[in-house]
Parts: structure tokens; sequence; C-alpha cells
């Protein structure tokens, strides 16, 4: 798999793997996992703890090596190449910043241990935070610094030094939810402005999505699908990146029938809908259909939503309403079945109203809906 190069440029991609493997005793963590990614690129690995991502990365930056397969850095192999002598640089989750340093002092560290002379160093960390928005802070201590300021020093330090790639390892996990949303423009809006090429990994589908120009899910130290943000969402490759990516309402059920791309589908609760297929999916096989939230469409009486076509309604009870501004959903318990369905809360007025235990009708498109095979177990 491969991340398409922004400029349709030939060169080299800045980062490719090529059927990479990395076992711990009985386990193996990565899978003979292969891609590439384009110069300037912002790339995110995506995936559950435990998936592989930061194995996979600790390879890239060459703190551990592949049992099996390479990896190339602008087109050539890191084969035995120490992590010192690879053009890369890495950002934690806890920065590991100096506190004994100053701001300046830490920023210019890296090219002190290249030998550049103070005088020089210096000058080159100072026009560096200028660019991080950081301008004048060259003397301040590390800990007057806020959360959001540090981790650009901590970006800073590593750009300084004009990596290939940067490797960013979950680095705002340990920041507040508000500082985070913040960074994630920050984050973006630097890579835009150095172009140097992003490999993030992350847990937290919000930042891949948002930040990324590509990502790649993982699972069980594979790559499940890779493709734009937009892809993953729309158009998920397997349940897992069904289920893994953004919300979403999951049915199982068994194929009726399969007509080109639209299978209908009899769910284990009873229901007869109709979904897009994806992959092989046969008549009389069980399957998973996944239904985003803004994918349905509610309403007050059976009327409203009879008459839109090819959509099948259902009717149900407010179960709950959870409010969260624009991001507000309704959780519909079907009547018969009992089964539970969850819907984005249209934002206008005539909704607002809505009581927990009143009676409600809700459809959603076919087209907008996605059918599986349903996975086989893992033992």
């Amino acid at each position: 798999m491969s991340v398409p190069a922004a400029s349709g440029a030939a060169a080299p991609p800045d980062l490719e793997a090529r059927g990479v493997v990395k076992r711990f005793a009985d386990h193996t963590a990565v899978d003979r996992v292969s891609f590439s990614v384009a110069r300037g690129s912002f790339f995110s690995i995506l995936g559950p703890s435990g998936c592989g991502k930061t194995t996979l990365l600790r390879m890239i930056a060459g703190f551990i090596a592949p049992d099996d397969g390479d990896i190339q850095i602008g087109g050539r192999s890191m084969a035995g190449v120490a992590p010192n002598r690879r053009p890369v640089n890495m950002v934690f989750q806890h920065l590991a910043l100096f506190p004994m340093m100053s701001v300046g002092e830490n920023v210019a560290f890296g090219l002190a241990r290249r030998g550049m002379a103070r005088a020089e160093r210096m000058r080159k960390a100072e026009a560096m935070l200028e660019r991080v928005s950081l301008g004048g802070s060259s003397h301040k201590r590390v800990d007057e610094l806020s959360g959001g300021q540090r981790q650009r020093v901590a970006i800073a330090r590593s750009l300084v030094l004009e990596p290939t790639l940067l490797l960013l390892d979950e680095p705002l996990g340990a920041l507040d939810l508000k500082l985070r949303e913040h960074m994630k423009i920050e984050l973006k809006q630097l890579q835009s402005a150095f172009g140097t090429t992003f490999v993030y990994i992350t847990h937290d589908q919000s930042e891949a999505l948002v930040l990324s120009d590509h990502v790649g899910v993982m699972n069980r130290g594979h790559f499940e699908q890779l493709g734009t943000p937009q892809e993953l969402y729309y158009s998920p490759a397997t349940p897992f990146v069904a289920a893994f990516v953004g919300a979403n309402n999951r049915i199982a059920g068994k194929a009726e029938s399969v007509g080109g791309d639209v299978v209908s589908v009899i769910t284990a609760n009873g229901w007869q809908i109709r979904a897009r297929r994806s992959g092989a999916v046969a008549a009389g096989a069980a399957v998973e259909a996944f239904v985003r939230p803004e994918a349905a469409t509610i309403g007050r009486t059976h009327a409203e939503l009879a008459a839109l076509p090819g959509q099948m309604v259902h009717e149900g009870e407010v179960e709950s309403l959870l409010f969260d501004g624009a991001n507000s959903a309704v959780l519909i318990r079907e009547a018969k079945s009992r089964f539970e369905f969850r819907i984005a809360l249209p934002q206008t007025g005539r909704y607002a109203d809505l009581k927990v235990g009143e009676r409600i009708y809700f459809s959603f498109d076919p087209e907008r809906a996605v059918c599986f095979a349903a996975p086989v177990a893992h033992a």
C-alpha cells in the first residue's frame, strides 16, 4: 500500500516499508507490513493499544531492528543504520525536554551534539522558535511555559535538525482536551509550513482524521486499510475499520439476497434492511451492516419517512438523549426487537422538545449503510 505523492513528482518516497516483521517470543507484533509515504505528507498510523503501531515506529526510528523486511528512508535502506545516523527525529508523548536548560538550549541541543558553534546554534534556535510562534522565549525555563508551548519547543528541537521524517508518538496524549484540540490545529499548520514529512502514531481517531493526508488503520500487527480520512470514514474496507473509525450502529444478520452492490439483509433482531456491499458477500452468509448516526433520519410520524425512496421505516421510542452541542444524539429503542439505535440529533428546533419514552420513527438510506461478510472469530 502506498500514499500518493502530493505533487506527482518522481522522487522516491520519504518512507517505505517492505514486508516488515517483528516478533517478540511467540507474539508477532508487526506482521509483513508494506507501505510508503510520499515526501511532504502527514501520515498517521491509527490503531488500538497493542496493535503494533509503536513497535513499527520504533523500527523506523532504529531503536529496534525488524526480524524480516526492509525500511527505506529517502530511497536508502536503513538496515544496520544506527538511530543517530538516520535522517529522522522523534517527539514523544512526554516530550523529554531538559528542565536544567533554557528553552533556546533545548532547541539547540541536537545542533550542539553535531559540534556546531554556540553562536550559530543559538541563532538557528532563535529562528526556529520564531517559526513556531515562540519568539523571545529562548531565555525562559521550560517550566515557565504552558503545555502547548512545551509541545512546540519539542517540535522545534526536532525540526531545527532538518530531518527527512519527524516521528510523533502520541504527542498529544498527556494534554487536556481543550489544549489537545488546539494543538491539532497547530500541528497541521506547522507540518504544512515546514513541508517536513510527519509520521504520527495515535489511538485517537479524531486526531488521525483531522491531521492527516493519509491514514493507515492498524490491527493485530497489520494494516486493515490505508487511505484518506474520507475514504476510511465513508468507504471502510473491513468491519474493523467500520467499527473503529467514527461512531457506527453495528447490526448482525444474514444476507437474504445480493444484487450488484446492494445486499438485502434479515437482521438478527428481525429487521429487513438494505445496505451497500463491501467485498465478497454471498446470499445466505452471515453479515454485519454498519450505519453511521448521521446517515439515519427521524420523524414523529410514519408518513414523514415513508415517502423517502428506498428506505424502510422502523418504529421505536426514545431511550435517552445525549446532549453534546452540535454532536448531540438520540438513542432509540426499536419497538419489536428492543434493539438500540443511535442517531445524530437534527440541528433544528423541531426536535428540541424530544422526551425520553416518546414514540419515534426512523429510517436510513441504504446507500449510506455498508455491509460486510461477518468476520471469523479469533481463537
